[in-house]
């Protein structure tokens, strides 16, 4: 194998068992099973390209979660439990302006027919759909844009 030897990952037996309870739990979130099946099978002494084919994914892929599983180790368990530290970090960019209510209630009215609100239309479309949330006063401003892209994921 070519290049730098990754840095080692040992686990005590808590991390272990934690990890391994992720990876048979069914409720556990596919990425986060597969992210403990990373720092597991790195535990096993594999490098970053030997475990990216044991999983299939990439080596990128296991080299960050193998430098975010080790930056996490002087945390202590009862401040980060494992499944904390296999989360997404929060995203860049600027937080959501609407509510999970107003989320309900554009969700709503996009199982409304466009005719129950008297438009002349047979589908929703983003143009409509803004006009029609924020003449409800649902949000004050929205742009055909994302009032578009929350109707895709309610048709999802």
């Amino acid at each position: 194998m070519k290049g730098p030897k990754p840095p080692a990952v040992s686990l005590s037996e808590t991390e272990q068992q934690a990890l391994e309870r992720l990876v048979k739990a069914h409720s556990t979130e596919q990425q986060i099973a597969l992210r403990a099946r990373i720092i597991l099978t790195a535990s096993q002494g594999l490098n970053n390209e030997q475990v990216a084919r044991e999983w299939h994914v990439g080596v990128d892929m296991v080299r960050q979660w193998r430098q975010r599983w080790l930056a996490a180790l002087p945390i202590p368990l009862t401040e980060l439990s494992v499944a904390e530290r296999l989360q997404d970090l929060p995203r860049a960019g600027k937080p959501s302006q609407i509510t999970a209510d107003q989320l309900c209630q554009i969700a709503a009215l996009a199982c409304e027919k466009p005719e129950q609100s008297a438009r002349p239309i047979s589908q929703w479309s983003g143009r409509e759909m803004a006009d029609e949330i924020m003449k409800r006063g649902i949000v004050a401003q929205i742009s055909p844009r994302h009032a578009a892209r929350l109707l895709k994921r309610r048709r999802s």
